[in-house]
């Protein structure tokens, strides 16, 4: 399990520059806009490079044969990307420097967020991944948890204090990554040269249409909620921004403190049980938020809200990836991240139109819905998603 723990900076370091981005740029996006539909729009427009490159670069990633690897070609040109264009955007002179450097930020982190990922079941045996997911995860919320609780601190002393010190983590996480990890060395499921060409269409059974929609469906309600939330409780709440950032500090906690119990109980239960239990109980959590008013019972519901979406999280990558092969792993893992990409395309924006007309209270009834129907889909898929006999060419991993 060390590498696996070492594996965990890749996604701590997109975890902690994905939630400082989505508490602290709806801010500055706010001194230019006014409509949150707009702004909804706004935050999303990155994504649209996630969405094509993602699925792509995961394909790629799967048929790359180098001396450092398959993945970490990716990694070594994105992440430092990333790291200048973060610190770039608190600096921003203008609107259109601001999205602009949103757009780049953003499009540099799609060249190696499908990679990075790819890398846990590159090197952990089908058996382990559940619970590997989980330690991965585990370091990406202490990420969230940085990101909304020491990141809302440096806000308020400057707003670009936050950016910086992503930027400094992303690149130490890499120098992590590519000083430890060997992939041709740690890999357990080596892929030698001439294997036969995946094509992401192949890919689509039915199995995994169903999966992915109900991935879309729950991502639609958590994207909402991550990009809006903070305005939602600066303009429906009253709070300050630092104070509805650190609100999010509840939910990212107990998301962490949960990681790795959801992935043991996945590998237990199965992972399509858990995640229907994890569904079940952030509806619930989503749907009790527009009757609160009072800041400690809000803090009550995230915090639970965050172990129900542990349950989902923890379980949902490795279920896509134990429906396919071996050797479509970043075909699969691009999958997994069109499905969400396009839910972070579409939700802040729809939810802005939906605030713009009956107001901030609606955000979480919208979000409750998209759970319901990800659970519609999810009971549809007849994969239980437990540990089974996985083959690939040669080689064969029991679970």
């Amino acid at each position: 399990m060390k590498r696996t723990w070492l594996l965990g900076f890749g996604f701590f370091s997109i975890s902690i520059t994905w939630a400082l981005y989505n508490a602290f740029v709806p801010f500055f996006l706010d001194s230019f806009v006014s409509s949150a539909a707009l702004i909804g729009f706004m935050m999303t427009i990155d994504n649209y490079f996630a969405l094509f490159l993602q699925p792509w670069i995961g394909n790629r990633s799967d048929k790359t044969s180098t001396r450092f690897g398959r993945r970490m070609p990716y990694l070594l040109i994105g992440m430092p990307l990333a790291a200048v264009f973060v610190v770039l955007i608190p600096f921003h002179t203008s609107f259109f420097t601001l999205v602009l450097f949103m757009v780049l930020m953003n499009l540099s982190m799609s060249l190696y967020r499908s990679p990075t990922i790819a890398l846990m079941p590159d090197l952990t045996p089908e058996n382990k991944r559940t619970k590997a997911n989980g330690i991965i995860n585990f370091m990406g919320g202490i990420g969230g948890i940085l990101a909304f609780g020491a990141g809302s601190a440096l806000y308020d002393r400057h707003r670009s204090l936050p950016f910086l010190a992503a930027a400094a983590i992303t690149l130490l996480s890499l120098f992590i990554l590519f000083r430890f990890i060997r992939e041709k060395r740690d890999s357990v499921v080596p892929i030698a040269e001439g294997t036969p060409r995946i094509r992401l269409r192949g890919e689509l059974d039915r199995t995994t249409v169903l999966l992915l929609l109900a991935i879309f469906c729950w991502f639609v309600s958590y994207q909402g909620v991550e990009a809006l939330f903070t305005l939602y409780g600066k303009h429906h709440l009253g709070l300050s921004e630092d104070a509805a950032a650190f609100s999010l500090t509840f939910f990212s906690l107990f998301f962490v403190l949960f990681a790795i119990p959801s992935g043991w109980l996945g590998n237990r239960f199965g992972k399509k049980t858990v995640i229907l239990i994890g569904i079940g109980g952030l509806f619930a959590v989503f749907a009790a938020v527009p009757f609160v008013e009072a800041l400690v019972a809000l803090r009550v519901l995230l915090a639970l809200g965050g172990i129900f979406w542990a349950c989902i999280n923890i379980n949902s990558y490795p279920f896509v990836v134990s429906t396919g092969e071996e050797r479509s792993i970043g075909t699969r893992t691009g999958l997994y991240y069109l499905a969400s990409s396009l839910a972070a395309i579409t939700s802040p924006p729809l939810l802005g139109l939906v605030i713009d007309r009956f107001g901030y209270g609606s955000l979480f009834v919208c979000a409750a819905g998209g759970l319901a129907l990800a659970f519609l889909f999810l009971l549809l898929v007849k994969h239980a998603g437990k540990t089974a006999t996985v083959r690939s060419g040669s080689a064969t991993l029991r679970g």
